[in-house]
């Protein structure tokens, strides 16, 4: 029975293969995915499955089984990743070539600076890199304390038993990068729902797909309209400063970049990162007396701790080459687990899957990623945490979870790890 199915698949590949060489591919046709490929998409709650310290340790670079065809390779070591996320002149990161026209989501819907190579990414990265200095940034700091505290005041008239998803997690990021693009909150909740569907792959790819493809309609209108009447926010600023050099698709793309990259990922870094603290009421209350250096050494440490970005965004081999003994061929697809990576004990040190707010590790985190494509807005992560969490536990002291964590439903098959609901009493 095994070698009929090793024949069928072998048979159902090469079609593929051919398909592929005719008509190109529409990704989101897939709707599987093999079971050992879904493990870098899996937790047993907030720990990478066991199968990803297994291959860190005995071949930190793996080879997945994808559909398609595809060769792809998983990896899972902190120096492994680094080296590949620092390889500027090896990979691209263009997925444009995977898709085919006719699909939900096409290449016109692809872009954004996680998925755009030198020399355009250069500029484009240059556009928006000023926005995002830590002096820049300090003049949104009042606004997300504004924000913070609304959203803390929202909670507590919702009463014991709200939800601090909705109320605190998910809102506090969503305005804060509304306001600095210069978006009007117009149809929030329907384009934060597709900001959770992109990065979710249960369902396989049709839906993700559609997300992309949907979110960034949402974004192509918005640069139309401020096109015609620049705003105040970072959009306008890019269309007064650019004008016509820059193109309407490479304007929604870094507005895609900024939105989803800076939203979903903080919103679960909130609702994630108070589970954790409440595990330990010695960790609560070190967030809850608002000591600075308290402060900035537990986020790092949920940061490294929880990578809620689980793998980094895809490389494609430019060439033929050798790495970390094993022969990669140009087209092959290269996946980092930053997850596996920041929990390398060689980088984390001592009990690398043990939370420790105390924690010095020997290097520093991949949790925004490395290199060239490092997030653009991890110190406005970084903002948003310092000051929405000291904030929460120090306005609900008595803040516990309103179920065991062991009930709760996490996302089972995501690029972005969190939970969609965290009921709470206080």
């Amino acid at each position: 029975m095994l070698e009929v199915k090793g024949r069928v698949r072998r048979w159902v590949g090469r079609m593929l293969v051919k398909r592929i060489q005719k008509n190109g591919i529409d990704l989101s046709a897939l709707s599987f995915i093999p079971e050992l490929t879904k493990v870098p998409l899996q937790r047993d709650v907030m720990d990478p499955l066991p199968q990803i310290a297994e291959w860190r340790a005995s071949e930190p670079m793996r080879k997945l089984e994808l559909p398609f065809t595809f060769t792809a390779y998983l990896v899972t070591g902190y120096d492994e990743a680094r080296t590949v996320l620092t390889d500027r002149d090896s990979y691209s990161n263009d997925i444009r070539h995977l898709f085919h026209g006719d699909g939900p989501a096409t290449a016109d819907d692809i872009g954004g600076l996680g998925f755009t190579d030198p020399p355009l990414h250069t500029r484009l990265r240059k556009i928006v890199t000023p926005e995002f200095t830590m002096r820049r940034l300090a003049r949104l700091e009042p606004l997300i304390t504004e924000f913070v505290d609304a959203q803390l005041d929202q909670l507590e008239a919702e009463g014991p038993g709200a939800d601090l998803c909705k109320a605190v997690a998910f809102p506090i990021p969503f305005q804060t990068i509304c306001a600095l693009l210069g978006l009007d909150y117009a149809d929030s909740q329907a384009f934060a729902k597709l900001g959770s569907d992109r990065f979710d792959a249960t369902n396989g790819g049709a839906a993700a797909f559609g997300a992309v493809s949907d979110q960034r309609k949402f974004l192509f209108e918005a640069v139309a309209r401020q096109r015609k009447q620049p705003g105040p926010g970072l959009l306008g600023q890019i269309i007064r400063d650019e004008g016509e050099t820059i193109s309407d698709f490479d304007l929604a793309g870094l507005a895609d970049g900024v939105f989803t990259g800076g939203f979903e990922t903080t919103a679960g870094m909130i609702a994630l990162g108070t589970i954790v603290l409440l595990r330990d009421p010695e960790h609560a209350e070190l967030m809850r007396r608002g000591d600075p250096a308290d402060v900035d050494r537990i986020v790092e440490e949920l940061l490294r701790y929880l990578s809620v970005v689980q793998v980094a965004f895809p490389r494609f081999a430019k060439r033929d080459m050798e790495l970390f003994g094993t022969q990669v061929k140009a087209g092959d697809v290269i996946l980092t687990s930053l997850a596996g990576a920041n929990r390398d004990p060689d980088s984390a040190g001592e009990d690398p899957d043990g939370f420790d707010p105390f924690r010095t590790p020997s290097s520093g985190h991949l949790a925004f990623g490395h290199g060239i494509h490092r997030c653009i807005g991890a110190e406005l992560a970084r903002m948003e945490l310092r000051i929405a969490l000291p904030k929460l536990f120090q306005r609900f002291p008595d803040l516990a979870l309103a179920k065991p964590q062991h009930e709760l439903s996490f996302r089972q098959l995501s690029f972005v790890y969190g939970v969609d609901e965290l009921k709470v009493n206080f």
